[in-house]
């Protein structure tokens, strides 16, 4: 087990407090234009995708230069207004998402140090305890109902 130290930060309690309310704050201005799907909807719902989104923006702009082509079926204003929602939170979305992923591996980074240095801690109780360290016991018997190793171990032979 490695200890070298990766991530040394302490992020304020008010910064914390600032970024929940802001995010807070995007999600309650977006939240009346903002649909939701089931499941089932997500994985059978016809999805454009990078490369369909060049070919959109183009049908999109043959649109404005040539409408005689639109099959009169075509709700040209919503498929304008459909295209306006995409380009328009496209950007925020994706910020979002760097945003996760900055999140998701700071988190994993700092859970990774508090992890190995728990299991130094817990290495050291357990030490003291085998040896007879009376302080060392409770906190022992404390921590070895979480540390304790369950399914990768073989049952006993009898």
């Amino acid at each position: 087990m490695s200890t070298k130290n990766q991530i040394s930060v302490q992020i304020p309690a008010t910064v914390i407090n600032s970024v929940q309310e802001k995010l807070q704050e995007c999600r309650t201005l977006l939240a009346p234009f903002l649909q939701g799907l089931t499941p089932d909807q997500r994985e059978t719902i016809f999805k454009m995708g990078d490369k369909t989104v060049a070919t959109v923006q183009k049908v999109e702009d043959y649109t404005e230069t040539n409408p005689e082509f639109a099959p009169s079926y075509m709700d040209q204003p919503e498929f304008h207004k459909d295209v306006a929602v995409v380009n328009g939170l496209s950007p925020i979305r994706n910020l979002a998402s760097q945003l996760t992923a900055d999140l998701s591996d700071t988190i994993m980074l700092a859970g990774n140090e508090a992890l190995i240095a728990a299991l130094l801690y817990y290495g050291s109780v357990k030490e003291a305890s085998s040896k007879g360290v009376a302080t060392a016991r409770p906190i022992y018997d404390d921590l070895s109902k979480r540390f304790s190793r369950k399914g990768n171990r073989p049952a006993p032979k009898e």
